[in-house]
């Protein structure tokens, strides 16, 4: 069966290790969409943190963010939204408070305060790339709590918690422990190499997966015509949908053990090579 959906990670899957979107990627890509072929970004980045890798890409693409909370297109219209419920993310900012410095409430917000932190600490030369890439969207609140109990506020997309990955990993086993575990969802995702996790907590019923899902049943294309490729935790779901799924080279261990395609890495065109070897290969040139 033809290929008629491409999902596709961002993060260490479509970006190479420069940050930036390979003139090969970007040339298999285009040529999918001439074919008819609809592409979507399916990443735990935000739209707006989202947006400027697709506009690397000279083709129309959906955009999957937040780990599957939000569907859009690159022009901003919303098809599909899914919040996490302020009484939830109050329950679980409560719940984590030893990772509080490490903590943001996430709103879909136009601008201004979409990322809501206790403290924003620009003496953590850590943080302070992206809080400069992210200056615009960033506000602070004490306590954090208060972002969620202000007149007129809107439930969160999610609540993230970032950090090294053995604190990350003592946050996620607390949080799947708790009693009200049932009322969210989580995506993690961690980069060994760069001693770095990220936890989304999310609506309970989503995950990348399970919006590609639902996405693919609103567009009319069948599980069998859908190539996935991914390289993290946070991609398990959208993968195992998927009828052709496809890792990378640099992916995380668990990912390769499940007998998956394995392409080359994201500095070696992979995600270009996997779209020549099961989508291209399928589907006549347009005249």
């Amino acid at each position: 069966m033809a290929i008629r959906l491409i999902a596709l990670d961002i993060d260490g899957t479509l970006l190479g290790s420069n940050w930036k979107v390979s003139p090969a990627n970007c040339a298999a890509i285009g040529e999918a969409t001439k074919r008819g072929i609809e592409v979507a970004l399916v990443t735990g980045r935000r739209y707006d943190f989202a947006l400027p890798v697709a506009e690397q890409i000279s083709a129309p693409l959906t955009m999957i963010v937040n780990n599957g909370a939000l569907v859009r297109t690159q022009d901003g219209h919303t098809h599909l939204r899914h919040l996490l419920p302020r009484e939830t993310a109050h329950r679980v900012l409560q719940a984590t408070l030893p990772w509080r410095e490490n903590t943001a409430v996430v709103f879909d917000r136009p601008i201004a305060k979409q990322v809501i932190l206790e403290k924003i600490d620009w003496h953590d030369l850590a943080k302070v790339p992206y809080y400069l890439r992210n200056r615009e969207f960033l506000a602070e609140m004490q306590p954090l709590e208060n972002c969620l109990n202000e007149d007129g506020a809107e439930d969160p997309i999610q609540v993230m918690l970032t950090g090294k990955v053995q604190p990350i990993r003592e946050a996620e086993k607390h949080l799947r422990s708790v009693q009200f575990s049932s009322e969210f969802a989580l995506a993690v995702t961690t980069y060994e190499d760069r001693d770095f996790g990220m936890i989304d907590v999310l609506h309970p019923r989503i995950t990348k997966g399970a919006t590609l899902s639902e996405w693919a049943a609103l567009r009319s294309v069948a599980p069998e015509e859908i190539l996935a490729i991914g390289d993290n935790h946070n991609d398990l779901e959208m993968l195992s949908f998927a009828g052709t799924p496809v890792v990378m080279e640099n992916s995380v261990p668990e990912l390769k053990t499940r007998g998956w395609h394995v392409t080359r890495s994201n500095d070696d065109d992979g995600v270009a090579a996997a779209i020549h070897l099961f989508a291209l290969k399928e589907t006549p040139e347009c005249a």
